[in-house]
């Protein structure tokens, strides 16, 4: 069944003018879309694809600073209207984007890497090798009074005496 799209009916200016105004109130500061972003993890890192259609790498720039990542950039409109034609349905965004994603602990920042192929933002974010406890030794009294006599060549039991004065 084929269906058809009527442009010149009063609903579908109405429907165009609320979609532009919902967009303009609900802009944040300038930010007019957000790209869709899927997020998945294996063993040794996370990976986020982010759909950026009709992009070039140069129009994103990508972040780490202190455990959040930013992707953002600009979209740039290609509509041309001309008097010979118009548009009836405008449906592809653009305008500037920005998302933010909270980087978990035991990750790599230095080390994020990303590829751009066929309108898709893969970012590489290699986990960290998580620290490993640090065993401490324990040192008792008669080993710190071997350490002094070995240290100084003189022990003295004098309580009198301070600390770095020979009496001698």
């Amino acid at each position: 069944m084929l269906y058809r799209m009527t442009t010149s009916s009063p609903v579908f200016g109405l429907r165009r003018e609320i979609d532009r105004l919902f967009d303009d109130a609900f802009a944040r500061d300038g930010f007019q879309w957000s790209p869709a972003v899927d997020v998945k993890e294996n063993d040794s890192e996370i990976s986020m694809d982010v759909e950026l259609p009709g992009l070039k790498p140069e129009d994103v720039d990508i972040t780490a600073e202190n455990g959040v990542l930013t992707v953002r950039g600009e979209k740039r409109s290609e509509r041309k209207e001309e008097e010979d034609s118009r548009y009836h349905v405008v449906e592809r965004t653009y305008g500037s984007f920005m998302r933010t994603f909270q980087l978990p602990q035991g990750i790599d920042e230095n080390q994020i890497k990303a590829d751009f192929e066929h309108g898709i933002l893969t970012i590489h974010i290699p986990k960290a090798a998580l620290p490993q406890p640090k065993r401490i030794h324990i040192s008792g009294a008669s080993q710190a009074k071997t350490q002094a006599s070995v240290g100084s060549g003189k022990v003295s039991n004098d309580p009198n005496q301070q600390p770095g004065r020979n009496s001698g």
